[in-house]
């Protein structure tokens, strides 16, 4: 025998192996609802953007029901620039006015979504995109944040515009989805009660989806490892006590807070447990879903 030869089994046993490892984790999850927030780097490298697509096909074809909830904020920025729209932040948040929300939503209803869309159908799924909007998905109320003045002490209201929460998620619209064949890809935009449009925070969205449907996972896909502790080092897992805590001990900082908040939330309201993984990494979700030791951060109830 030679050496290619050789090389082919040992390659084909390999992969036998991963397979047979992979099936009880399989048996795990199918039939059931994974809500997958997508964004960051990994939406805007090609190559990451195929091996996603190709890796949400799999789920599906192995029984499993994946939701994609995506954002788009270096995307909306880059648009806004283009048309000399400025742009501001508050607390991580777009300040949208109503010229602006025009352009929120035609890049993340319009191009963003429907980029999505095509790499997974191009990958052999049926992918259908969808924002927040259509069915009634998602009905939202508008965001208010406070600010104290640091000399006079004094509390003013922050308007951000079209900057919403989800007040509401129709499962049934969902529910069609996990009947057929059908993937969707959600763009977090969603209704007010006078039919305006707004803006949802993407992390946001997702965890109420995954919520509101009693997800088995609730995935965030970032560009860090997950939640770090103060060496710098990942922290594997933790309950939503624990992670209360290092908020509140300064541990955790910045960006990590509302994510790692959303995460939390979403497994107090029934959500079997959640992760923060990065989604710069090949193969993310089938890593955390399909290995023993995961990818990522896992948060759960205890």
């Amino acid at each position: 025998m030679n050496n290619k030869t050789e090389m082919i089994k040992e390659f084909s046993a390999s992969q036998a192996q991963i397979l047979s490892q992979a099936l009880p984790f399989m048996r795990r999850y199918a039939d059931k609802t994974i809500v997958i927030k997508y964004g960051g780097h990994a939406m805007g490298d090609n190559k990451l953007a195929q091996l996603f697509a190709n890796d949400i096909v799999l789920l599906k074809q192995v029984g499993i029901h994946p939701i994609v909830v995506h954002g788009g904020g270096p995307q909306i920025g880059q648009m806004l620039e283009r048309m000399k729209i400025k742009s501001s932040f508050v607390d991580g948040l777009r300040v949208t006015d109503a010229e602006t929300v025009d352009v929120v939503e035609m890049v993340l209803a319009g191009t963003i979504n429907k980029q999505i869309t095509a790499s997974i159908n191009e990958a052999g799924g049926v992918a259908i995109g969808l924002s927040g909007k259509d069915g009634n998905l998602i009905s939202a109320s508008k965001i208010e944040r406070k600010k104290r003045d640091p000399d006079s002490n004094i509390e003013r209201v922050l308007d951000l515009g079209f900057v919403g929460e989800p007040e509401k998620i129709d499962i049934h619209v969902l529910d069609v989805f996990k009947k057929s064949n059908m993937i969707p890809v959600i763009a977090p935009i969603g209704f007010g009660p006078k039919g305006e449009t707004f803006n949802i925070n993407a992390d946001t969205a997702a965890g109420a989806i995954a919520a509101a449907i009693g997800a088995k996972r609730f995935l965030l896909l970032t560009d860090v490892a997950g939640v770090l502790d103060s060496n710098s080092t990942l922290i594997e897992a933790l309950n939503t006590t624990e992670a209360s805590k290092l908020i509140k001990e300064g541990v955790i900082t910045g960006g990590m807070i509302p994510k790692l908040t959303t995460c939390s939330d979403t497994v107090k309201k029934g959500v079997d447990a959640a992760v923060i993984l990065d989604g710069r990494v090949a193969h993310s979700i089938l890593l955390e879903l399909f290995t023993d030791q995961g990818i990522g951060t896992l948060i759960s109830q205890k």
